[in-house]
Parts: structure tokens; sequence; C-alpha cells
């Protein structure tokens, strides 16, 4: 394993943060803490609780979750198209570099900034809100393996994207609607029972639901479920990079 080669390319991933922190940290910042702001404190407010819980900290895992899915698409895609669009990336795939530690490096950066970028959205809840934790460890568990799940997804749309438009299409047209709908501002079991069974296809839902359950130990789905689909999930995500890099799908080309 060439640590070297791994510690430059996520080096150099985690700089561009720096370089754009107003569009990768406050921006997400400030939109999830309008949503606090509308949702928690002024929505909020009038409704009731679930599950026993006030609907302002009902919100907080949903909407941390929103924004480590699409922040860790947005990290991971753009950090691998890049390349491809000014034509370093054959650098990169000449160089005594294998395709996992290339994996390794650009999906580790956009973890990374995803997972530091929900921490700071989870305590930017507590300025509006109040809520708590049950099982804290569980809570990092899923938000670790859910931020690296959908960053080797967003890895794999940003080697499929061949213009800055497909960059953006899954992310605005599949990912977000999913999440919306994935029961981030209420329970599935609000539904009519027979949207609550077309609810349980949407792969989001089991996120949010294993996500929710760590800070409050109620969910719509088993912990035990959400879990396996999570690392279903990964398991696929895995092997599509795997194919990728053994066929050279839009690298080699």
């Amino acid at each position: 394993m060439n640590i070297h080669a791994i510690r430059a390319i996520y080096r150099f991933e985690m700089s561009r943060t720096r370089r754009t922190l107003l569009q990768s940290v406050v921006s997400p910042v400030i939109s999830t803490s309008l949503y606090f702001v509308v949702f928690g404190a002024a929505i909020g407010s009038r409704m009731t609780a679930i599950n026993g819980v006030s609907y302002g900290a009902f919100i907080v895992p949903g909407l941390i979750m929103l924004s480590l899915l699409t922040q860790s698409i947005s990290n991971a895609s753009f950090g691998i198209y890049f390349p491809k669009f000014v034509g370093t990336i054959y650098e990169i795939l000449s160089a005594p570099v294998s395709s996992t530690e290339i994996v390794a490096g650009y999906v580790g950066a956009a973890a990374s900034k995803s997972i530091i970028l929900g921490l700071i959205i989870l305590a930017t809840a507590r300025l509006f809100v109040s809520f708590h934790i049950e099982h804290p460890l569980w809570m990092l568990a899923f938000l670790v393996l859910t931020a690296l799940t959908f960053s080797l997804f967003g890895f794999i749309i940003g080697i499929w994207a061949d213009n800055f438009e497909k960059l953006q299409l899954v992310p605005l047209l599949v990912v977000t609607p999913l999440t919306f709908l994935g029961g981030s501002f209420y329970s599935i079991h609000m539904l009519p029972p027979f949207w609550q069974k077309v609810t349980l296809f949407n792969p989001v839902v089991y996120l949010i639901s294993g996500f929710r359950w760590s800070f409050y130990g109620a969910s719509d789905v088993g912990v035990e479920i959400s879990m396996g689909m999570t690392l279903v999930f990964l398991g696929l995500c895995l092997a599509i990079v795997w194919w990728i890099f053994r066929t050279g799908y839009r690298l080699k080309a």
C-alpha cells in the first residue's frame, strides 16, 4: 500500500476545501440553519411531538443526513471529475499508484469533509433546538458509513459524467427528492398505509431512520435493517468502482 500516494491525494483534496470555505462549509451550514429556524422554531412550535420528541428535535437527524448525502456526492464527484476535465487524470493513472490508493485518497477526503460538516451542523443545531443523543457510538457509525457510502456514489457519478450538467443531474433530480421523501421532516407512519409501503422502496428511508434511532431510540425501520441496507449499498458502490477500474470505463477512453 502506497501511503504517500494516498496522503498526497487526500491532502490535495482537503486543501481545496480551505480554498473554497464559503462554498464547502459556510453555505451548507447557513442553509441548514434556515431549516432549523423555519421548521424547527417557527413551524415546529405549532406541531405536536412525534414519538415523544418535539418536532424541532425530530428533524435534526434528517437535516444532518440531507446535508451529509448532498455534500458527500458533491465533494467526491467534483474531486474526480475535475482531473478528467483538465486531463490530469492520465498522470494519476500512469503513476505507480493502484486503483485502491486512488479511491482511498479521493473518497477518504470527500468523506472526511462531509463528516466534519455533519458535526458542525450537529453543533449548530444546539443553538436552535434542544435534543439528546442516546447512542453516540451508533450515531458516529451511521455518520461515517453514510459519508463513505455516498462519497463512493459521488465518485462513480464523477467518472460517469462527461459534462458539468450531468455532474449535478443525479444529486438534484434523484438524491435530494429521495431525501425529502425519505422521512427527513416526518415519520413514515404518518402516511396512509399504501404510501408507507411505497416509501420502503426509498433507500434513504433506512439511512435517516437508523440515524434518528441513534438520537432518540425510536425509528420507522428496525436499526438492524437500516444498518444492513447501508452496508448493502456500500458493497454495491465498491463493486461498481472495482468494475470501473477493471474495464477503464470513462477513464482510459
